[in-house]
């Protein structure tokens, strides 16, 4: 009793402090804040996605262990504090500012959400997100599968003859790994051109299976990854280059270890120690490394690898391949369908079977894939609009302050570095 009293008194020496008239810092209600990820972790198993601060911090939180109506409390205290502390004319203290506000309103949505509050697919967006999705309709999507459908000929229904010609570019189960180490390998190469890392920084490779993601990169601390693959699924060529940019190179290993270097190691912000992945910052970790395919490969280079170097790695015969690449195009127009099947889903205007007849239709999934996608809308919900949307803010943010290809690797790093908001990308 008396060990768990003591850790009482540490974890709320601040907000004691606050209550007796202390003056709390930023970086006071950084450790906070990092301290209530962490207990909301303990709430939902999703919710820390990566934690390399002190490891006694999590086990206090561990045995304190926190309800969630004192985890909300606390939250909502931190958050006043915060407010109190005077506007800092340093752009990057004031970005913190702005980030730690942001990530605490959306840590007391999700808590709140826990205790049963509940919103629709697009308030739920905004408010974990600080984003908001866009609609589109039923007549949008089909205008592109006119076009679509006219790039694969052939009878039978459009989702059929789509799976059948993507078949042919399945790699292999025996040759997965050697195309996955070599696509990565190109994507650290084209990086590191750009983006200087740690020397340390390194990753791992993992296959598994029965995932609702396809891939997942878990950040270890000291630039270390851990890179899983699902191979549940079949796997289409374009997924090695693909995963080893979101993965890997230029995205989420990349990410993870320059908010490591330059805001822990150097600013000493301890709130860069936890990515609550409920947060606003998986749409910048999301987007970003969903843009840095094509920062990465620009134009017709990423086509050009895969024809010339991957394929043959594979096996693949690339007869077809531009009629592959064509068609690829095209399918990313598609890229929001996901969005609106998970709203409707979500918000109860369809049920399981709707949803994956939906995804078939509107989105080309095969049926596998699409219950898969069903799955994941179940673990992560709104989630969903980090890619596609966050892919989008990040785009236009990097080009709109970038000239030259040069300066779009530069403006990138630069966002990747720094406590960034998703609204904050569409200034």
């Amino acid at each position: 009793m008396n060990r768990i009293f003591a850790l009482a008194l540490t974890l709320s020496a601040s907000l004691l402090a606050a209550c007796s008239g202390g003056t709390r810092s930023m970086d006071d209600i950084a450790r906070d804040y990092v301290r209530l990820v962490l207990a909301t972790g303990e709430l939902d198993a999703n919710y820390v996605d990566a934690y390399y601060g002190p490891p006694e911090w999590r086990e206090q939180v561990r045995e304190a262990a926190w309800d969630a109506q004192e985890i909300l409390e606390r939250a909502q205290d931190a958050r006043k504090a915060l407010l109190e502390i005077e506007p800092v004319a340093d752009e990057m203290a004031g970005l913190r500012h702005r980030y730690l506000q942001r990530q605490l309103d959306a840590l007391i949505a999700f808590v709140e959400i826990k205790q049963g509050r509940t919103l629709s697919f697009d308030e739920e967006a905004e408010a974990l997100y600080d984003a908001v999705p866009p609609h589109f309709d039923e007549a949008y999507f089909e205008e592109i599968l006119a076009e679509i459908d006219a790039l694969v000929p052939g009878a039978g229904a459009l989702p059929d003859r789509i799976e059948a010609f993507r078949n042919r570019f399945v790699i292999p189960g025996d040759r997965l790994a050697q195309v996955f180490e070599r696509a990565i390998q190109e994507c650290r190469t084209r990086t590191l051109l750009h983006v200087p890392l740690p020397a340390n920084e390194r990753f791992r490779i993992e296959y598994v299976t029965d995932k609702p993601w396809s891939g997942y990169n878990w950040y270890q601390g000291d630039a270390q990854s851990l890179i899983q693959m699902n191979t549940e699924l079949p796997i289409h060529l374009e997924r090695a280059v693909h995963l080893g940019c979101h993965e890997g190179y230029p995205g989420h290993h990349v990410y993870n270890a320059l908010l490591e270097s330059e805001l822990v190691k150097k600013r000493g912000w301890q709130e860069f120690t936890v990515y609550a992945l409920y947060s606003p910052q998986s749409l910048i970790a999301e987007g970003s490394a969903n843009y840095g395919v094509a920062l990465a490969f620009p134009g017709a280079e990423l086509y050009d690898f895969e024809r010339d170097v991957l394929a043959p790695l594979a096996g693949i015969a690339t007869d077809e391949f531009a009629r592959y690449a064509a068609l690829r195009e095209k399918l990313q127009e598609l890229d929001y369908a996901g969005n609106e099947a998970a709203r409707r889903y979500l918000d109860g205007e369809m049920n399981r079977e709707e949803t994956i007849d939906w995804l078939m239709h509107f989105a080309l999934y095969s049926r596998e894939r699409a219950a898969q996608r069903v799955r994941f809308f179940d673990a992560y919900r709104s989630y969903v609009i980090n890619y596609n949307l966050g892919r989008d803010l990040v785009r236009g943010y990097v080009e709109r302050n970038a000239r030259t290809p040069e300066e779009r690797w530069d403006v990138f790093a630069e966002l990747l570095g720094s406590p960034r908001l998703p609204s904050g990308l569409a200034e």
